[in-house]
This record gives structure tokens, C-alpha cells and sequence, in this order.
């Protein structure tokens, strides 16, 4: 117990310490200012501008940037699409690996370029090498920085005033990936290989096992694209065990950079957002509330899963603690942090399964997404999405003090809460129209492989993962047919570009309006009061918007367990 603690202690001191020097590095980066990589990276980011005919000065109102940001990504939806339809002709296929079907293809492209990595297949005997390089890892970079482009567009609607413009889409996307991502997975990369995680383009080997059999091992470039999947918080995993596997997650302290790559961006984009609006205050408000609900649902999945299944405890199967599903690598420790981490990220990698969590374990993973990935969140994704809460917040308060809400002196009205209003609502509504769909029609049937409370969670964790562009899922569910792949696909488009849409939306209209000063009447966003609001309301818009679908799922399956019952 006491050196579970130690764990999580460590990992918390890790983050801070590492994302506020992060933080102010990312402002300096989107501020233009000068950096100590200029003499490095300028010249790279010229020569992009030039080849494709880019005037990265030349700023964008929020229509024109939300246009740039939509085709770049339709773009890339085709392109990764058409990859994996013609995998068998390209090279560096050295399995001879057949093209991927069409609806599995779409499903996987659609996931990869909203940042999402929902995999109905299994990497090392689908995609070849050079599927896995160009179109996914590429993508792992693309989504990413669409993100955080988004993100910073609306930090600049708070920060300016009187003005329509919000930046430049297309600058913000290259400084995105060559100033942050791209330095930052070099160096994830190389300390993952330093821990055994492979890197190569070798077919794959064939050898005799120790009880006289033989088993193919699969090859291929794992580091370079684990690093993208963690620091991007995508989570596709090279290989299908995902951060199961030995040569992606091959020890303890690979595990514990795994998951500081995952939330140190997103939390740095916090520290970024700061500076930026030039009150840090405001940022660490901010991450307070995000740290708070964290610890609330780390807390959770650990003592679920310390306290274990009696049924299996009685039955003389397990120990106490839950290690169904669970790397003996890692213990109870390294998979709570783990699942935590990855379901309050947005990121989806795992390095346990999910579907073996107790019924509590699971419910506290599968809220996190529902909340709509706001407790640190994707990179750029958790920022704009907690922002909307922010607003929701502070607007809640003006009514019940009777003034017009007001954050960072500009005036929240109307207009911008009914796109805070959409921005939250959009993703719920596609989790439980998705999954109430599904548990009315065969087709959606016919993918469980569990019945009863169990059977229902698998479904509704599948729809929330998407919706939160997550990509996590209950194993149980056999996603890989025509009819989830197309609803798991529209689903994962409406929990990506319904949101950031609207949050688009804000900052423009952010970015018109007259800054304020403070009156006697202003409420303060900066201290504890405001951060137990904040995180209050995130609460309670989830819980009332999903207690009645988690008590089908796994309230009543956790209430079964404790009786003894199974399905």
C-alpha cells in the first residue's frame, strides 16, 4: 500500500515538475517568440511554407480557420484510407499483408485523424510497415496538432480583443508538431528502444518454444510510433495488446514514462494558457479542478481493484486484489495509474484490460470519457473542453448573483453559451443514442461476447470511447463488423469536430469583444472557491446526464458481484 502511494506521488511531483517548464516553452512557441531550437527549426518551417505556398502571417477569422482545419483533415481521412486499400502494392510489407477492407479501412481512418486510435484490428497482422509509418504514425502527429491548434485558437479569442482574428491555422499546425511533438518523441523514442521497445523493419521471426512448438513473433518500427501515440494521446498500439506487450511496454519504468508522455502536454497546455492570457492564476485554477477530479477517480479504480472480486477471492482463484487482466510487471499500482491516466487522457492506450476491471473500476474509466475527456484530457482536446465548464461555471454564477457572467473581463453571453451548450452536449447525446441503438438491433447484439449488466457496459464504453475520441474499449465487444465500424466511425467525427467546431465558434466571438475591468461584482476565477465550483459541475452535468445508463451497467453488475451472481 504504502509504496502504491509512493508511485502515484512520484508521478504527480514527475508531471509538475516537467510541464510548467513545458508550458512556458509552448507560449513562447505560439507567441513566435524566440526559442533556443530557432537556428534549428525556422529554416524547416520556411521551406514547409514555401513548397506548399503558405503565408503563415497572414491571420484567420474563425470561419476561415475551422475551413483550413476541416479540408487538412478530410484530406487526411482520404489519404490514410486509400494507404490501407493499397498496403499489398506498397513496399515494406514483408508478411504480404492483404488490403484492409473498406469499412475497416474507413473505421480506422476516421479514428487515427480525430485523435481517437479505436482499433477493431490487429496491428501486427493487418498493417504492414509501411501502413503503420505513413498513414497511422503520420496521422498520430496530424490529429495532434489539430488539437492544440484548436486550443491555442481559442487561449488567443480570451487574450485579444476587438479583433476578428484568432491566428493561423496552418502555423499553428507546423509549430505544433516541428517545436513540440516532434523534438519530444525523438527523445520518448530513444528511451523507449534504451528500455527494449524494438525499432526495426525486419519480417517477423519464427522460433522453437520451449515445449517443443514454434511461435511467430512480430517485427517492426514500435518505438517511433509508441512515442506519437503517448505524447499525442492517440493510444494506437503497434502491436493488438497495445501497452500489454513486452516489446512496447517492456518494464516498470518504461510503464511510468508512458504514462508522464501522456498527460505531459495536456497539462502543459495549462501552464501555457497562463502565460498566455498573462495571469497564471487563471492556469493553475484551472488545473487544480483537473487534479482534484483525477486524484477523485484514480482513488477510485484502485481501490476497486484493490478490494477485488469476492466471487473470484472465494472461489480460491484470485488474490484480494483484481490482477485479472493485469501484468504481473506491473501490479494493482502501475494498471490503476495506467487506467486512470489513459481514460482521463483521451489517449486509449492500455496496458490492462479494461473488460477484466471490476464493475466499479470500469464504471470510474468509462465516466472519465463520458465527462467528455476534460480531467486533463487530449492534448489541446482536454484544455477546450474544460473551458466549456469553465464557462458553464462562471455563467451559473452570474445567474445566481444576478450579473452578466464575465471571465478574464469579457462578457459570456448568449451566443457563447449556446455553443458552450452544443460543445457538451453533442458528445453525450451520440453515447447514448449510439448505445441505446445498438442494444435495440441484432446487429449490435451479435458483437457481445458477455451477457446481462457486463454485456451492456461493453456497448456503452464502446460509444463513449468514441464519442470522446478516446479509443479504449471492453475487449468483450467484437467491433470489427460493418455495422460498428460505420457507427463507431460517425460517432468518433461527431465527438471530434462537433466540439471543436463550436469552440471555434467562441473564440471568434471572444475575440471581438472589449475586455472589462474588474468591478465589485466580479466573481474571482482563480481560487478555491472557484476551482470546487468548476469541478462540481463537471460532476454533476455527468452524473446527471449518465447515472441512468451506468445503473444498468455496471452499477447493478457491481450489486450482482457482491451477491455472488453472474451472467
Amino acid at each position: 500500500m504504502v509504496t502504491d502511494v509512493l508511485l502515484f506521488i512520484v508521478f504527480f511531483a514527475l508531471l509538475l515538475f516537467m510541464a510548467w517548464p513545458l508550458g512556458s516553452y509552448m507560449a513562447k512557441v505560439y507567441h513566435g517568440e524566440r526559442t533556443m531550437f530557432d537556428t534549428i527549426f525556422l529554416p524547416i518551417e520556411k521551406t514547409l511554407y514555401r513548397l506548399a505556398g503558405i503565408d503563415a502571417t497572414q491571420e484567420m477569422n474563425w470561419r476561415q480557420y475551422a475551413s483550413g482545419l476541416l479540408i487538412f483533415n478530410i484530406l487526411g481521412l482520404a489519404a490514410v484510407v486509400a494507404i490501407q486499400g493499397l498496403q499489398a502494392m506498397l513496399p515494406w510489407n514483408p508478411e504480404g499483408l492483404a488490403a484492409v477492407p473498406f469499412h475497416l479501412a474507413f473505421n480506422t481512418a476516421v479514428s487515427f485523424i480525430t485523435n481517437t486510435n479505436w482499433q477493431a484490428y490487429s496491428g501486427e497482422t493487418t498493417m504492414s510497415y509501411f501502413t503503420q509509418m505513413t498513414a497511422l504514425t503520420v496521422q498520430n502527429f496530424l490529429s495532434a496538432a489539430t488539437g492544440m491548434a484548436a486550443a491555442v485558437a481559442l487561449v488567443r479569442g480570451l487574450a485579444r480583443k476587438n479583433t476578428k482574428h484568432i491566428g493561423n491555422f496552418w502555423s499553428d499546425m507546423v509549430r505544433s508538431i516541428i517545436w513540440i511533438l516532434l523534438p519530444l518523441s525523438i527523445v520518448v523514442s530513444i528511451v523507449f528502444m534504451q528500455q527494449g521497445v524494438i525499432q526495426n523493419l525486419s519480417p517477423y521471426v519464427t522460433v522453437d518454444t520451449l515445449e517443443g512448438g514454434w511461435q511467430t513473433i512480430a517485427m517492426g518500427p514500435a518505438a517511433s510510433q509508441e512515442a506519437i501515440k503517448l505524447l499525442g494521446t492517440n493510444g494506437g498500439g503497434f502491436f493488438n495488446a497495445n501497452s500489454a506487450h513486452p516489446f512496447e511496454n517492456p518494464t516498470p519504468f518504461s510503464n511510468l514514462v508512458q504514462v508522464l508522455s501522456i498527460f505531459l502536454i495536456p497539462a502543459a497546455m495549462v501552464f501555457m494558457y497562463g502565460k498566455m492570457v498573462q495571469d497564471r492564476r487563471q492556469g493553475y485554477a484551472i488545473l487544480a479542478a483537473m487534479l482534484l477530479l483525477f486524484t477523485v477517480c484514480l482513488g477510485g479504480i484502485y481501490a476497486s481493484e484493490r478490494y477485488g472480486n469476492p466471487i473470484a477471492e472465494h472461489s480460491g482463484v484470485n488474490e484480494p486484489a483484481n490482477m485479472e487482466g493485469k501484468d504481473i510487471r506491473f501490479g494493482i499500482n502501475g494498471s490503476a495509474l495506467f487506467a486512470a491516466v489513459t481514460t482521463a487522457a483521451s489517449c486509449g492506450a492500455v496496458n490492462t484490460m479494461h473488460d477484466s476491471l471490476t464493475p466499479l473500476g470500469g464504471m470510474v474509466t468509462m465516466l472519465q470519457m463520458m465527462l467528455g475527456e476534460v480531467i486533463i484530457g487530449g492534448v489541446g482536446a482536454g484544455f477546450y473542453g474544460m473551458m466549456m465548464y469553465v464557462m458553464l461555471t462562471v455563467f451559473i454564477v452570474g445567474l445566481m448573483v444576478g450579473r452578466t457572467p464575465e471571465y478574464l473581463g469579457k462578457k459570456i453571453e448568449a451566443n457563447e453559451m449556446k455553443m458552450v451548450v452544443i460543445a457538451i452536449l453533442i458528445p453525450a447525446i451520440a453515447i447514448l443514442v449510439g448505445s441505446a441503438f445498438s442494444v435495440m438491433v441484432d446487429a449490435g447484439l451479435a458483437g457481445l461476447n458477455n451477457a446481462g449488466p457486463h454485456g451492456f457496459s461493453e456497448i456503452l464504453y464502446a460509444f463513449a470511447s468514441a464519442a470522446g475520441n478516446n479509443g479504449s474499449a471492453f475487449a468483450g465487444l467484437s467491433a470489427n463488423t460493418v455495422y460498428y465500424n460505420l457507427m463507431i466511425a460517425a460517432t468518433m467525427l461527431i465527438g471530434r469536430f462537433g466540439v471543436i467546431i463550436p469552440v471555434l465558434a467562441i473564440a471568434g466571438s471572444l475575440a471581438e469583444k472589449r475586455v472589462s475591468p474588474p468591478g465589485t461584482g466580479t466573481f474571482p476565477t482563480t481560487g478555491s472557491l472557484f476551482v470546487l465550483l468548476l469541478a462540481g459541475i463537471v460532476v454533476m452535468v455527468g452524473a446527471l446526464t449518465f447515472l441512468p445508463a451506468l445503473s444498468l451497467g455496471p452499477v447493478i453488475e457491481h450489486l450482482l458481484m457482491l451477491q455472488g451472481l453472474t451472467f
